[in-house]
């Protein structure tokens, strides 16, 4: 009985960690980091890619995280109890003021349009994501690794790069992840797979006519 529930505890606590590991905020970074590797924009000096990834990790991943965590103290919530879709509106409106402020900052300092894009797309999601949970709870975290997957696909068409062994480990990712949210029984089997098309469909929109 014992090695069971020490079983069970393993498990959920490896769907924590990887829940904590791919949060919904990564979008934009690792977008960021698939531009400056197989776009002409590696051609950059590495210490200006070094500084535009070091402002979308602080406005994208660190700012929100920080703000969404105190807010959470401050309403006395366990992770769990945020996750109820009707106090979920908060953190979506802090997530996406960070990413608006990204954008004004990127534009401020004359950063490429093209690079921008990723954060009107990451942005795109979320607020889709807001309008949803408005009236049914859907992943922000599947839809995060979706909107990754949408992200090669377009990358791919536009770059010249063959991104089938990309998108493959990105389902398995996404796989692990869905599985894992479904573990803490954050998410059912239908919130997760719509979580990944909103973020896929979202993505590609984004990217090609944002």
């Amino acid at each position: 009985m014992s090695k069971g529930r020490n079983r069970e505890k393993s498990i959920i606590l490896t769907a924590r960690v990887v829940s904590m590991l791919f949060t919904p905020f990564y979008l934009p970074l690792v977008g960021m980091m698939a531009l400056f590797s197989f776009s002409y924009l590696g051609l950059m000096p590495w210490g200006y890619k070094l500084q535009v990834l070091t402002m979308v990790y602080l406005f994208t991943i660190l700012l929100p995280s920080v703000l969404i965590h105190l807010y959470r103290r401050y309403r006395g919530w366990t992770l769990i109890e945020l996750g109820h879709k009707e106090r979920r509106a908060v953190p979506y409106v802090i997530s996406i003021l960070c990413y608006f402020f990204c954008i004004y900052l990127m534009d401020l300092l004359h950063i490429p349009h093209f690079m921008g894009t990723i954060l009107y797309a990451a942005l795109f999601i979320q607020v889709v994501c807001a309008l949803i949970n408005v009236w049914w709870k859907i992943s922000t975290h599947t839809a995060a690794i979706g909107g990754v997957a949408g992200a090669l696909f377009v990358f791919g068409e536009f770059f010249g790069f063959n991104p089938v062994w990309w998108l493959c480990v990105v389902l398995i990712l996404a796989g692990i992840l869905g599985t894992s949210r479904m573990i803490l029984r954050q998410h059912s089997l239908l919130q997760v797979i719509v979580g990944f098309v909103v973020g896929i469909v979202c993505s590609v929109v984004g990217l090609i006519y944002l």
